[in-house]
């Protein structure tokens, strides 16, 4: 059977999103997009402000969720979320990157959270 990955990243996003709300995060926004670059999600964690990469794979087949965030990617998302709090008008917060794996073992999804990967 083939997935569609575009609605199996979107899944994974979406199930990042409840876990974070579950750990007390307010989600400010998914799938933010600026010029050819994207950020999964954008929560806020008591005055931090969180951006967050989402990876989802249904095997380790091809290694760890985690293994598949770079340190190109890490700049890119730092670059994303610049523009973020420049169009917004976003001064004097703190803010960090995030990680979410979720692999999917036997069926059920497992989430491994990083803090401040970046």
């Amino acid at each position: 059977m083939k997935i569609n990955n575009k609605y199996f990243g979107t899944s994974g996003e979406k199930l990042a999103a409840d876990y974070l709300q579950k750990k007390g995060y307010e989600i400010i926004k998914l799938n933010y997009r600026f010029h050819h670059g994207e950020i999964d999600l954008i929560a806020k964690e008591k005055e931090v402000l969180v951006f967050v990469e989402v990876k989802t794979r249904l095997s380790d087949k091809f290694g760890a969720p985690v293994n598949a965030i770079s340190r190109s990617k890490i700049n890119q998302i730092r670059k994303i979320a610049d523009a973020y709090l420049a169009v917004n008008k976003i001064k004097d917060t703190d803010c960090r990157i995030d990680f979410i794996g979720i692999l999917y073992k036997n069926g059920i999804p497992e989430i491994e959270h990083l803090e401040n990967i970046g």
